[in-house]
């Protein structure tokens, strides 16, 4: 048996909580015959209901109840759909486990042509779970959890934000520009990397905080310990957007204030355990060529 670097290994791996890339209407094939290969491993397959009603399968699970269910989650797609299995599981924590239908993705490892091999280690506990961290957001009395950024941005293409960001109730910066992105070390690849934000090694604990177009060059990004609790008040009169993951949208009004923390707990992400993060930078970012 092969232990993994942190030696944790998933309790039971009988059942797996499958959730489809949404709006996929030719997915179906490929998901039979990827089911056939769970169940040649005796794996027992749920299907979450939106995804059964993609493909016209019936017998589909409300998700909360496939969270309780299954061992496991396994999302069928791309980055985008596990970013969102991520969030909408995560008081469950359940470990989720990304097959990838397109290119090599920064966070979904595993190939369709790759699965056999891999669930036979995978029954052997020959894999690694990776534990992600993630941001607690507050917004409205309301907390949301975002697995790779929180982005404050401008509602029109004239207007700007000005912003107060103030780190344990003292004030550090105003970004005044097109907007600013705090970011987990996972989504220092993602839209912070379009703003010439640092990569961070994935595991690592920090926030990145990086402005968008400022109007003063001056301003750079800034990476901050996670026992800090940052807050960003809108000082403009203008409305600014708050954007989650890419996923959802919230508005941040004339002295509104939205709070950010480490959240308490992680995603867990399966990976094949040979995977080795630069090699997806090599991939990914062309790093390395000649």
């Amino acid at each position: 048996m092969i232990i993994t670097k942190n030696n944790e290994l998933l309790k039971k791996t009988n059942i797996a909580g499958f959730i489809l890339k949404p709006n996929s209407t030719d997915i179906k094939n490929i998901y039979l015959d990827i089911k056939k290969i769970f169940e040649d491993f005796n794996i027992e397959v749920l299907l979450e209901e939106n995804g059964a009603k993609q493909i016209n399968i019936e017998n589909g699970i409300e998700f909360k109840e496939l969270c309780k269910r299954s061992d496991f989650l396994v999302t069928l797609g791309g980055d985008g759909t596990l970013i969102s299995v991520a969030r909408r599981s995560f008081e469950y924590q359940k470990a989720v486990m990304g097959i990838n239908l397109g290119t090599l993705g920064f966070l979904t490892d595993i190939m369709p042509n790759e699965l056999n091999t891999f669930l036979k280690n995978f029954k052997d506990d020959s894999y690694r779970i990776d534990n992600r961290m993630m941001i607690t957001v507050t917004v409205d009395d309301k907390e949301i959890v975002a697995f790779n950024d929180v982005v404050i941005s401008r509602q029109t293409v004239a207007g700007m934000i000005n912003v107060d960001a103030k780190v344990n109730g003292r004030l550090f910066n105003k970004y005044n520009g097109d907007g600013v992105v705090i970011s987990t070390p996972t989504g220092s690849t993602a839209y912070n990397l379009s703003c010439n934000g640092p990569v961070l090694y994935p595991l690592t604990e920090a926030f990145i905080v990086t402005p968008i177009s400022a109007h003063s060059l001056t301003q750079r990004p800034l990476v901050l310990p996670v026992d800090f609790e940052i807050t960003f008040e809108n000082t403009n009169k203008e409305t600014a957007n708050i954007v989650i993951d890419g996923q959802d949208i919230y508005q941040l009004k004339y002295n509104d204030i939205i709070t950010i923390k480490v959240a308490q707990s992680k995603a867990k992400l399966i990976h094949r355990i040979e995977r080795n993060y630069f090699d997806v930078l090599n991939q990914k970012l062309n790093w390395g060529a000649k």
